[in-house]
């Protein structure tokens, strides 16, 4: 085999350590080895239920966690049923329970439990938040997620690994939120359908872990199986500051991997963008815009809700008033919001 042929990029690394059955190859199906699962209030009734149905006495991953985080009105019973349902299942079968108010599956997930080199398998779309450290993060059904605790491989057919290079550093007032919105301009919503796409470069070091998380989540809004990052010093940084400094490891790509597409973004170019109505791909430059009338400002959601974020907006509007044919909210966390 030629030396070449041995060096790996990220992706076919954690699937490799993961493997259970198949080619890594794209287009071929496998079967990977799932090491944390989690699911959310909304998908999560169906997937436990599912998960019983097996009659497993314990979940067969390294980690599994519950989320009360969507449907937290609880004006009829419907809701109230399902929380003390997930409540009970999660204590009988070994599973983390996250109570209502706690926050979204995603972001807890990444602050909490997201580990580098991992796999992890969520019934939420935005799961891959969590490869914004290193860790190759999944959304899929509940079948899926209920077959992975039991500890059945998760069968998927291989995803093409699209590289996306950053060049540079961020200039001031444009934010990781730019580079994804960058890419959707150029791959638009179809764009990252059965690929994956991994990160590299060098303008990878200048962007905090929670910088990644924001790019990771938005990879959704391209169809894209996950998106994931190196595990770096960054990360480590992070994690430590999470109290989680023991569960850090580095992974990266091999030096001079291959990939099978390759996109080139110039972050020292890269100018504050904005999508418009009505898609995240409908994206242009905000100079252009022109007497645009703003009615209703949302700051926060699970794409922008770091506390680097929302401070941010804390100190432009310390001092200030909001116009009063404005309608502003902030929000750093949805679940909290809807009670």
């Amino acid at each position: 085999m030629p030396e070449s042929a041995k060096r790996l990029n990220l992706v076919q690394k954690i699937i490799q350590d993961h493997l259970v059955s198949g080619n890594p190859v794209a287009g071929e199906e496998v079967g990977i080895k799932i090491d944390q699962t989690l699911t959310q209030d909304a998908t999560g009734t169906m997937a436990y239920l599912q998960f019983e149905a097996m009659g497993i006495d314990k979940v067969q991953t390294k980690l599994s966690v519950s989320y009360v985080d969507h449907n937290m009105l609880q004006t009829g019973f419907e809701n109230a049923d399902d929380h003390r349902y997930l409540q009970s299942v999660a204590a009988k079968h070994g599973i983390y329970f996250s109570r209502p108010g706690n926050g979204i599956c995603h972001q807890v997930h990444l602050e909490r439990f997201a580990v580098p080199g991992m796999t992890l398998l969520g019934s939420d779309s935005h799961t891959p938040t969590c490869g914004g450290l290193g860790e190759l993060a999944i959304g899929a059904g509940g079948l899926d997620v209920a077959v992975a605790m039991g500890g059945g491989p998760f069968y998927m057919t291989m995803p093409k690994v699209l590289r996306v290079e950053l060049k540079g550093k961020l200039q001031p007032w444009v934010t990781a939120k730019d580079i994804i919105l960058e890419v959707l301009r150029r791959l638009t919503v179809k764009g990252g359908v059965g690929k994956i796409l991994e990160y590299t470069g060098q303008g990878v070091k200048s962007l905090s872990a929670t910088e990644r998380a924001t790019i990771t989540n938005m990879g959704a809004e391209l169809g894209a199986t996950t998106s994931v990052f190196p595990s770096d010093e960054n990360t480590r940084e992070y994690m430590k500051a999470q109290g989680r400094g023991k569960d850090w490891t580095p992974v990266a790509a091999d030096p001079g991997a291959g990939y099978d597409e390759e996109l080139i973004i110039d972050l020292n170019k890269l100018e504050p963008l904005i999508a418009q109505p009505h898609s995240p791909d409908n994206v242009i430059e905000v100079a252009k815009l022109k007497n645009v009338e703003v009615q209703q400002v949302c700051v926060g959601s699970c794409t922008n809700s770091s506390y680097r974020d929302l401070m941010a907006v804390g100190k432009m509007l310390k001092g200030k008033h909001i116009h009063p044919a404005v309608s502003m909210t902030v929000t750093p966390d949805p679940s909290r919001s809807s009670r």
